[in-house]
C-alpha cells in the first residue's frame, strides 16, 4: 500500500489554524503554547511511527544465490 501523507505539511496546515486561533482573539497566549506544545507531541509521535516501520533489515532479504 502506499499513500502520501506529508506529516510536516500536516504540521503546518495545524500550526497555521492554531496561530490564526491566537491572532483572532479565539484563545490566549496560554492556550496557544499549550496547544502548539501538544500538536509537536503528536507530531514527534508521528515520526516514531513512520520512521523505519517498512525497513527491511538483512535478515529479510531473499537470497539472491538460491
Amino acid at each position: 500500500m502506499t499513500y502520501n501523507f506529508d506529516p510536516d505539511k500536516w504540521y503546518d496546515n495545524e500550526l497555521f489554524l492554531i496561530q490564526s486561533r491566537l491572532k483572532t482573539g479565539e484563545i490566549e497566549q496560554n492556550k496557544y503554547d499549550n496547544t502548539v506544545e501538544i500538536l509537536d507531541k503528536k507530531l514527534e509521535e508521528m515520526w516514531k511511527r513512520l520512521d523505519g516501520t517498512y525497513k527491511i533489515d538483512s535478515k529479510n532479504k531473499r537470497n539472491e544465490e538460491s
